[in-house]
C-alpha cells in the first residue's frame, strides 16, 4: 500500500477579477477617491501657518488643525482609537463587511493597481492569455509597464505616508536631493513595499489570512445584519436558458454565467453561502444584475440582504425597521457618550500647562537677614498657537516672596524651564512642610491662568 502524502497548505490559485459596473461598482470608486483625497490631500493643508496634520514625534507634538496635543494628552489620541472602534461594530452590526468591501486601505489600493493593470494588460481574458503565453517582448513590455505604474503609486504612498510625521514640504525639498535621514529612508521605503506587495501581489491574502477582522467579525453578526446573498429558492435549480420551448420553466433564475464568480476578488462563490472570505463589496450584485436585465429577469438575485429577510420575505422598509435593535442601540449610545465626552473635554480644554518641580538639592535653606529659602523649576507649556504673556504670582504663607522674574513670555507651542526663588521672613510658617500656590495668569487673555500647589520648606 504506497504512503499518501498529505498537503497541508494549498497553493494559491491566481485571480483574475473581472471588472464589474453598476451602482456598487460606483460607489467603490467614489470612496476610492474620497478617501486617497484625503489621504494624499491633508498632509498639504497648511493651518496658522504649518501643516494642518502633523504628528511630529521629534518635538512630540501632535497638531490636528487647530488642536495641539502633547504626550500628556494622549488620552485623545486613545479616544480617537476608541471611537474609531466602535464606530466599526456599529457598521459593522447594521452592513456587514461594508468597510472591508468599500474603504479599507487594502481593498481601495488593490482596486488602484487593478484598474492599473486592466489600463496596461486589458481585460480578465486578455491578461490570462497573457501570462499562458511564453516570453516575449510585448510581454515584458506590458508587465515592465505595469511594475514601474505600480511602484510609482506605491513610492507616492510611502512618500504622504512619512509625511504625516516629518513636515511634508521639508520632505519634497529633501526629495531634489535624496537628503533624507535615515528614518525617512527606512519608512518610505517599508510603507512603499508594503503596498506594492499588498495591493499587487497579495490581494486577496490579506483579506483572507492576514486580517484579523475576518475572524472575529461573525462576533458582531446577528440575522438582521445586512450581507452578501444568493436568493436560492428564486435562483436555484441553476442553468443555461434554452431555447427549447418549455425548458427554461423548470429552471431557476440563475444562469449559471458564473460571472457573480469571475468578478469576485477573492474568488469565492457567492451560491454557495456567506463565507468569511466576502468582504462585501457587491461586485457580485453588479454583475447579477446586469445579467438579469439581459435575460429580462427581476433584479436582486443576488443582493443586500439579511438572513431574517431571506427566510420571511421581508421587504426594505422591514429591513430598515429590525435595524434598530438592542446591539445597535447599545453601540450608539456608547459612541455617543464618547464622542460627547472627547469634545467636551477639548472645549474645557486650557492651553496652558505648568508642572512646579523643586529643587532637589536643597529642601530649604536660611539666607541673610533670617530669610528661609527655597528654590523651584516651573515647566510651563503654551499649547496654544499664540504667543503668551505670562506673569508668576505666590500665596499661601504670610510674607511670601518671589525673588526672580515675575513676568515670562512664550511663544506659540513652546515648552519653557522658569527657575524661581521664594523667600519668607524668620519665623513665618510652621516648621517642616507649609502648602503654598504658585499661579500663573496670562496678560494677554485674562481668561487663562493656571494654578498649582506645592510645599515650602521651613528647616527644623
Amino acid at each position: 500500500m504506497e504512503p499518501q502524502v498529505i498537503k497541508m497548505y494549498a497553493a494559491r490559485e491566481q485571480i483574475y477579477p473581472r471588472e464589474a459596473k453598476g451602482r456598487y461598482a460606483t460607489w467603490r470608486w467614489v470612496c476610492v477617491w474620497l478617501t486617497q483625497l484625503a489621504f494624499y490631500g491633508l498632509p498639504w493643508l497648511t493651518w496658522n501657518g504649518r501643516q494642518a496634520l502633523l504628528f511630529d514625534l521629534t518635538t512630540r507634538k501632535f497638531y490636528i488643525f487647530g488642536v495641539v496635543l502633547w504626550p500628556q494628552d494622549f488620552i485623545y489620541l486613545a479616544a480617537l482609537l476608541i471611537i474609531c472602534a466602535y464606530l466599526l461594530f456599529l457598521v459593522t452590526a447594521i452592513a456587514g463587511r461594508v468597510w472591508c468591501g468599500f474603504s479599507c486601505p487594502q481593498t481601495v489600493y488593490t482596486e488602484i493597481f487593478l484598474w492599473v493593470e486592466r489600463r496596461i494588460e486589458g481585460t480578465r481574458s486578455a491578461r490570462m492569455a497573457l501570462d499562458k503565453q511564453g516570453p516575449s517582448v510585448r510581454k515584458a513590455f506590458k508587465k515592465t509597464a505595469k511594475h514601474l505604474a505600480w511602484g510609482g503609486i506605491a513610492l507616492w504612498t510611502g512618500f504622504t505616508f512619512v509625511g504625516y510625521f516629518t513636515p511634508i514640504k521639508e520632505l519634497a525639498h529633501s526629495v531634489t536631493t535624496l537628503n533624507f535621514g535615515p528614518w525617512e529612508w527606512f519608512w518610505v521605503l517599508f510603507y512603499s513595499l508594503a503596498t506594492y506587495g499588498n495591493a499587487g501581489w497579495l490581494r486577496e491574502q490579506v483579506c483572507k489570512y492576514m486580517c484579523p477582522y475576518a475572524r472575529f467579525q461573525s462576533a458582531m453578526f446577528d440575522q438582521d445584519t445586512l450581507i452578501i446573498t444568493y436568493d436560492a429558492k428564486r435562483g436555484e435549480p441553476r442553468g443555461a436558458i434554452s431555447k427549447k420551448a418549455g425548458n427554461n420553466d423548470k429552471l431557476g433564475d440563475c444562469i449559471d454565467c458564473t460571472l457573480c464568480v469571475q468578478v469576485c476578488p477573492t474568488g469565492i462563490d457567492i451560491r454557495n453561502g456567506l463565507q468569511y472570505e466576502c468582504i462585501g463589496c457587491a461586485a457580485c450584485v453588479d454583475a447579477c444584475n446586469t445579467v438579469m436585465d439581459k435575460v429580462e429577469r427581476p433584479r436582486g438575485l443576488v443582493r443586500y440582504s439579511t438572513d431574517h429577510a431571506m427566510e420571511n420575505n421581508f421587504n426594505s422598509k422591514q429591513i430598515r425597521q429590525r435595524a434598530m435593535r438592542p446591539r445597535v442601540l447599545i453601540y450608539t449610545s456608547i459612541l455617543a457618550l464618547i464622542i460627547i465626552a472627547v469634545c467636551t473635554s477639548l472645549a474645557l480644554r486650557t492651553p496652558l500647562k505648568m508642572d512646579v518641580i523643586r529643587d532637589r538639592g536643597s529642601m530649604g535653606r536660611e539666607v541673610e537677614d533670617g530669610m528661609i529659602e527655597n528654590v523651584y523649576r516651573l515647566q510651563i507649556m503654551n499649547t496654544s498657537e499664540q504667543s503668551q504673556h505670562f506673569k508668576i504670582s505666590v500665596s499661601g504663607l504670610p510674607g511670601l516672596t518671589l525673588l526672580t522674574r515675575e513676568e515670562v513670555m512664550l511663544q506659540p507651542t513652546e515648552t519653557l524651564g522658569w527657575p524661581i526663588r521664594l523667600r519668607v521672613p524668620h519665623g513665618v510658617g510652621e516648621k517642616g512642610s507649609n502648602k503654598i500656590a504658585i499661579e500663573l495668569h496670562s496678560l494677554d487673555d485674562p481668561s487663562l491662568h493656571v494654578r498649582e500647589s506645592a510645599v515650602f520648606i521651613v528647616p527644623r
